[in-house]
This record gives C-alpha cells, structure tokens and sequence, in this order.
C-alpha cells in the first residue's frame, strides 16, 4: 500500500509579521496544503521553500540553495523550470507525493497599477495527486485511472468511485467481507478513507489489498448530511433525488470524493456522469488473491504484458481498451444483459468487411471523454478540441457505414443499435462540430496560450492581426510609398525603441512638410544634424497596432478557445454518451476480431448450476505455444452444482508439469470471458452464471504481515470455504502442502467434503495426495480426473489430456530429471522411492535405508533390447508387404 509521502515537517512556518510580500502569499499557500510540495511560481520558475526544497532536491535530484533569512536561518531552496514542471511532478506523484500548484492568478501590468512595489496575486490552482490526474503524458491512456473513498456505516460498506479524466462515477454498497474483493476489481490508484477505519482491521487488509496510493481523511468530511451538501454542490444540483436513494455510506464516501475534488481543483467543476448505482448482486465476485492467481489484468509480475487482457486485446481506441478492461475486471451476473453483449460481438462476426471498415475508422477517433474532462477542469488546450473533433466526425461517419448495411430483418443487435444512436448528435452538438471543423487548423499545439490553431479565414480580426504581425515590413513599406507620393519628399520609415516608427529625410526636404498644407499630414517630432524626423497619425496607428498585433492576435486566439471550451462543457452530457458508444462499438468489434482469431465459440449462459466445456482452451496458454509453433491440446470439463448431470467437485490428479494448473485456470478463465460478455476458446460452453470466482493456484508468502506460504493459504481457504456458494466456481491446487504430509492431507480431505457438502460449489480440486481419490466412491457427486502421462524409454511423456479416472503416481522424480536435477541424486531418490513404495511401513523403516547412499554413482544405463536391435534393422521404405507383415510377427515374438 503506498501511502503518499509527507514532507518532514508539515507545518509551514506562522507568517512573521517582518515577511516580504511575496514569501507572506508563500506562508499562506503553503499552510493551506500543510501535507503537499508546494510549488510556487515565481516568474519562469516554480521555487520550493523550507523543508519542501530538501525534500524536492532528494527525490528529484535537484540543486539545493538558500534564499534569504527566517528565523535567524537560512531558508533552503529548490526550483524547476516551469516549462519542465510536468515531468518533474509526474515523478513526484509516481512516488506517492501530492505536489500543490501556487500560481501567479494576475497578470504583472494590473499589479502595478497598484504601486510598483505591488506583488501579482498568487492562488493554488491545483493539488496534484494519483488519483486526480487528467493529463495524457501522466496517464496510460488504455487503462483508468480512479479515485476511490470507502466508507462503513451500520455494518455496511460503501465505495465510490470516480475517474476524473472520463467523468465515469459509481457507487456500490457490500458487505464490508466483500470490500476487497470490490476494490480489487476497481484497482483505484488513489483511495480515499475515514482515519477511523484503519483501525478496522478488514477494512485496513481490504485498503492494502487494492494497491495504489491510500489518503487519510477526517472523519467529519464522512458525516452523512454535510457529505450530501458537497455533492450537491459538485453536481450543481439541489437535490440527489434525480440520482436515485443512496444509503447513508454511499453519501459518506461521496462526500469524501467530493471533499477531495473542491481541495484537488479548487474553482473547478468537473464534467462528471450521475452517479451509476451498483450492487454487489449485479457482478462477479472476484477476491485479490483469485485475481492475482488468474492474471486477469495484471500478471502475477505486475505488468499487462501476460495477463488475459493483454491475451485477448484488440480494440484500437483507447476508450475502447478501458472499457475491455472494465468488462474483465467485473463480469456480469445479468443473463439478458451479457445476451446483449454477445449479440454485438455475433452480429459482427459474421460481418467480416463491416468489421474491418468500422477498425479502420475508428483508429482516428480520438479520446473525447479524457479530452473533455481536461477542458472541463481548465487543464485542456487545442489538442483536445481536435480529439473531440476527430471523434464526432467519427461518430458521424461510423453511423452511415453501418445504416449502409441492407439487410432490414438482421439489422444492429440493441447494444449496437443504442451505440450508434449516441453517435448521432443532437442539433447543439452538430452545430459545434460543425465550427470545430471550420474554425480549428488540422495541426494543433498542445497549449492554447502558443496560438497559431484557429484556421484563417474563421475570425477576420484574427486574420487582419496575424496579416500586420507577419507582414508588417511590406505594410510599412506600401505606407511609405504612398507619403512619398503624397509629400513628393524622399522620406524613410525608419524604427527605433524611443520613437517607435517614424518619417527620416533631409533637412532640405523637411521644409515644406513643415509649411501648410503639408504639415498638417506631417508632425514634426525631432531635428538631427542632418535630418529631421516626422510621423503622422496613420503612421502613428499603424505602429501601435503592429506593436500590440501580436498581442491582439494571441488573445483573439485564446478567446476562440475558451469559447469553443464553454460550449464544449455545454455539451458535456452528448459528448460523454457518445465516447461510450465509440467504445462499447470498439470492444464489439475487438472481441469479433479476437474470437476470428482463435476459432472461439458462443457460450450459452443460464440461470442453472451447470459448468459445461467442450474442447476448452487457455487462451493465454494456447497464444504463447502457438507463437512457439506448437498445438495447445484442449480439455472438456463438466461441473453441476446440483449434481444432476455430472459431479459437483471433481479430484483432478496427476503428474507435476502434466497442465493440473492451466486445466484449473483455464476453466476459471472461460467464465470470466463467458460473463464479460465474450466469444470463450472452446467448441462449446453452456454456463449457469457464477456468482463468485475462487481460485487457489500457486503458492506464495506475507512476509509484511508475517504469514508463511502455508498460513497465507489456509487464510484464502478460510475465506473460500466461508464465502462460496452453490453458484460459485472454485478452483483449488495443492490445498494442504506445505506441512506434514498427513496434516495436508487431513485438511484437503476435510476441505473437500466441506465444499461438496456444505458450500455445495462447482469445484475442481487438484491435488497430489492419491487418497482423495477414494472420495468418489464416498460422496455422492464426485469424480476423479486425471492429466495423463506416459513413461517411454525412462523418460516421461505429457500428455495434457484431462481423461476419467485417478492418476496412479505422481512421477515427481521424472520430473526432478527433467528439471535437470543432477543424476546422482535422481538415482538416489529412485532407490529411496522404490524402498518406500516397497514397505507398506514405510515412514518407521527409513532409518533402514544405507548410509551415504545418496554419494553412490548412478547404475550405468541399460543397453538396447534384442527388441531394439530388431527395430534398428528394419528400413521400412525397403520391405514389401509380406516382409513387412512378417516383420511385425517377429518383433511381437520378441516383445513375448
């Protein structure tokens, strides 16, 4: 859990009554951010005071100086150019720090219309933390990036969460056991929590389990009635009931978000989404320790790279690959509403051409909603009016190439129906789209503030400055023309920084410009030796508006931009509905694509106990071996909770490295793609929905909380065998080692009769104790399968085949050669095996076993057979049939 990381001393220093202007406005910013770096600008650079500069210096390897005296001492001082800020507090939060902004609010030249010792005002504008981020270089732009807050009230648990860069907001409530397994699926980068509950020790786990950085907040920001007045006013709104009835820990943690915003942006209104209300009855249960083992999003060394998502990923939007993510991390539970998603994917499978059109298009399309959450925020600039932009258009063009299919009884399936109708927009949006199109460049900088995006021709004032900025010289030079004809006097337009442009000639031909009529055109503003010096009052306004043309054209700019800002936010609603419905439209296609690929099949979903696979595969698995070149060999399995067409809990057994734990995961994985709404690897699957997913693969300690691989995992169990149902589906491996042998053994048996009798799961339970095998013939609706191997030649051959029945050995010292386990210890452990195997008292008679046995060479190998002798002499290309059939006679007799 990486809680952020506070400078040494919180507290700023109480303003002296003897500060400067300037460090007074400093004194003051930083005791309102008491926990945060403040960086506070001063002209090109943002400086660092105090124990904020020592810090900044350490993680950012900065130089450290001093600036000035407070309190008989040095002040120490640190500073970054503001134009490299970004990347320096990009590395501040990755490290967990929360970094406030001070800002210069007010413009030098209005300051000093105040007195010239007035200082500009200074504000903080902005806290930057984890999960307050919106901008795209801080950002992985196909993965979110939430802010969560939980609360508890009445032995209930609530949390919210918000995705500030999409204006995404949700809000679950959970029994406060399932709080992990909620935060887990959310995978906030931030999260929020009352410092009351950390002395609650399941929610304290369930915060450390989700990652991410973990904020303190005071209680009183929970309480339930002031939480609810700080959404109002985050929405705008005077009352929630347009967002449905919220139970009191929902407002709570909403408040807290809430809270966090007003702190984090103060001055800001983020475009956010209502609230969409949840509960824990509409998703999948997925726990962290079965999300870690399974690799959903993450594999188990922390990268995307090896996860199911990364296996299965092909959308082209970055919209789209969060919402694919989304979908993984909490499969449905809703039987209609997976139906819809599977009808999306089917319609556009068998479109093939459609499919590949629509990829293409929406390649360009943009990131609206992080696009529109930065302009909302006033973080945004003229990149993001092209990113909605480019995704309107595509919006626009996406909905003709799909009308243009003709076929009026097998139109759009309702998901893609709904999709296409949010893309068409509504006449304000059009109108908007329609100026984005006319009025921004196609090349667009990243900051409004650097101009040069408006296209020519949108804004004529804009046109005339940019024309007297850039061609002020030929300006200039027709004007001096045209006084030379006027004057019949050779005059010059000359420039300087006193007079700014003037009128230059002779004296000789200053004379009559001094006489009526001409002088009153020509104004005589300086006598040199040699010449004198006139202007005029066109030259005069000319030169004023070339020295402010640049000026006027920059601020024309800006303001087209916060014009196009303001209707943007206008239009927030539209637009966020319509970068949904590019991104549901994405995964769809993704995921036709993807199931193209791998020859994937429909599941049938259901309301019934039954976990149906017909020739399943590991598409992981399958992905890495095909990439090796080599066949993924595929696996059926049938689970019944109910136990009416086929076993409750099967006991798969069999050799180490023979594919136990890809045939366990494997079926964990197909239902998880079956309930995200997916096409599964398989020939076939017919699924009752499973309500929560448990998978205990693979070992590993909590050397933090002081927990043993074997404690570690009799703590999973515990939790499995408490909160499994008869609609859950759980995978186990190996439960009970780690001790002694008759201790695991005694666990795993009692474990799986508790599951087969009490919590009555679909289960596979793989293991290595051989004796569990007997349960089939003691419980009701048990099954053994095994993973066959065969021994050839002393070698041992995998098989990957899961086939009825019990393994009858475990072939571990095959599998220690294969290892490359030295031969002589192979040896020895064969004769240790066959000793033991041999004794039916075996543990007592160990003693029995010779001294310094283990250092004996190995037994030379065996010579080839007569029977192998034979085969070496037969080139079959050469024999006849008869010879042929007499061949195989004979080596039969050999064999005999």
């Amino acid at each position: 859990m990486n809680h952020p990381v506070a400078p040494d001393t919180t507290a700023a220093p109480a303003i002296p009554p003897d500060a400067t202007p300037v460090m007074a406005q400093y004194f003051a910013a930083k005791n309102s951010q008491p926990d945060a770096l403040l960086f506070f600008r001063m002209g090109d650079f943002y400086e660092l005071f105090f124990d904020d500069a020592v810090r900044a210096a350490e993680l950012l390897g900065v130089a450290l100086t001093k600036r000035g005296k407070h309190a008989g001492g040095d002040i120490p001082m640190a500073g970054v150019p503001v134009h490299a800020a970004e990347a320096y507090m990009a590395k501040l939060v990755r490290q967990g720090v929360k970094v406030a902004v001070c800002e210069q609010v007010e413009d030098p030249a209005e300051a000093r219309k105040r007195g010239y010792k007035a200082v500009v005002r200074r504000e903080v504008v902005r806290v930057v933390t984890p999960g307050t981020l919106t901008e795209d270089n801080w950002l992985d732009a196909r993965g979110a990036n939430r802010l969560a807050a939980v609360a508890v009230r009445q032995g209930r648990a609530a949390v919210a969460a918000v995705e500030l860069s999409t204006g995404d907001v949700e809000s679950l409530v959970c029994d406060r056991e399932d709080l992990g397994a909620l935060l887990s699926a959310l995978r906030p980068s931030e999260t929020l929590a009352a410092d009351r509950l950390f002395a609650d020790e399941l929610v304290s786990a369930a915060l450390k389990a989700a990652g991410g950085a973990v904020q303190p907040m005071a209680a009183a920001l929970g309480e339930v009635s002031a939480a609810e007045a700080r959404v109002r006013r985050l929405y705008g709104v005077e009352t929630l009931d347009g967002f449905g009835e919220f139970a009191p820990a929902e407002l709570s943690a909403l408040g807290l978000i809430a809270a966090y915003v007003e702190t984090t942006a103060p001055g800001k209104r983020p475009a956010l989404k209502p609230p969409r209300r949840g509960a824990e009855s509409e998703f999948m249960a997925i726990d962290p320790a079965t999300r870690a083992s399974l690799e959903i999003e993450r594999a188990q060394a922390g990268t995307r790279e090896g996860s199911l998502l990364a296996c299965i990923d092909r959308t082209v939007t970055s919209g789209g690959a969060r919402e694919l993510a989304a979908r993984l991390a909490r499969p449905l539970l809703d039987v209609e509403a997976i139906d819809r998603r599977l009808d999306a994917v089917a319609w556009l499978l068998e479109r093939r051409s459609l499919r590949r059109d629509l990829r293409e298009r929406l390649k360009g399309s943009g990131d609206m909603a992080r696009a529109l959450s930065r302009l909302a925020l006033g973080r945004g600039g003229p990149r993001d009016l092209g990113a909605l932009r480019a995704g309107l258009r595509a919006g626009v063009e996406l909905k003709v190439m799909a009308g243009a299919v003709k076929e009026p009884l097998d139109g759009p399936p309702l998901e893609l129906s709904r999709a296409l109708i949010a893309m068409t927009p509504s006449d304000g949006l059009a109108v908007l789209l329609a100026d984005l199109e006319q009025g921004l460049d196609e090349e667009l900088g990243q900051n409004a503030r650097d101009g040069g995006f408006v296209r020519a021709g949108f804004r004529p004032e804009l046109d005339e400055a940019r024309g007297l900025r850039d061609d002020s010289r030929r300006v200039v030079a027709g004007m001096e023309a045209d006084l030379q004809a006027q004057s019949g006097a050779p005059l010059k337009v000359r420039h300087n920084a006193v007079l700014g442009y003037f009128l230059e000639t002779t004296a000789r031909h200053a004379e009559p410009l001094m006489r009526p009529p001409l002088n009153a055109t020509f104004i005589h503003r300086q006598t040199l030796a040699n010449q004198v010096r006139f202007t005029t009052v066109e030259l005069a306004d000319l030169d004023a508006r070339i020295a402010q043309a640049g000026e006027r054209a920059l601020a024309i700019e800006v303001e087209t931009f916060e014009i196009f800002r303001e209707r943007v936010v206008a239009e927030a609603g539209a637009i966020q509905a319509a970068a949904e419905a590019l991104a549901v439209l994405d995964v769809a296609a993704a995921l036709a694509e993807w199931a193209e690929e791998m020859g994937a099949a429909r599941p049938a979903l259901d309301r019934s106990t039954v976990f149906r696979v017909e020739a399943g595969r590991h598409p992981v698995v399958e992905a890495a071996v095909k990439r090796d070149g080599q066949a993924f060999t595929p696996n059926d399995c049938g689970l019944d909770a109910s136990g009416e067409s086929c076993a409750r809990l099967a006991i798969v057994t069999g050799p180490n490295m023979a594919g136990k734990s890809t045939f366990l995961r494997q079926n964990a994985l197909l239902a998880v793609l079956a309930q995200a709404g997916s096409f599964v690897p398989a020939r076939a699957m017919r699924l009752g929905v499973v309500d929560r997913l448990f998978s205990r693969v693979g070992a590993g300690d909590d050397l933090a909380r002081g927990r043993s691989t074997f404690m570690t995992e009799m703590v999973e169990t515990a939790a499995i065998l408490v909160q499994a149902t008869h609609r859950s589906l759980v995978v186990l491996d190996e439960i009970g080692r780690g001790t002694a042998t008759y201790d695991g053994l005694a666990i795993a048996w009692a474990c799986a009769e508790a599951l087969h009798e009490t919590n009555k799961a679909r289960t596979l339970f793989a293991t290595h104790y051989h004796e569990l095998a007997r349960l089939e013939e003691r419980l009701d609706h048990v099954c053994n399968l095994s993973m066959k191997a065969k021994e050839w030649n002393g070698d041992l051959v995998f098989l990957h085949e899961a086939a009825p029945g019990a393994a009858d050995r475990s072939y571990g010292v095959q599998v220690a050669k294969l290892a490359g386990v030295p031969a002589p210890v192979v040896a020895r452990a064969r004769e240790v095996l066959d000793r033991l195997e041999s004794e039916k008292a075996a543990p007592a008679r160990l003693d029995d076993l010779p001294l310094f046995a283990a250092s004996a060479p190995p037994p030379a190998a065996a010579g080839p057979s007569e029977l192998d002798r034979a085969l070496d002499g037969i080139d079959p290309d050469d024999l006849t049939p008869r010879e042929a059939l007499e061949a195989l006679y004979r080596l039969k007799g050999l064999r005999a």
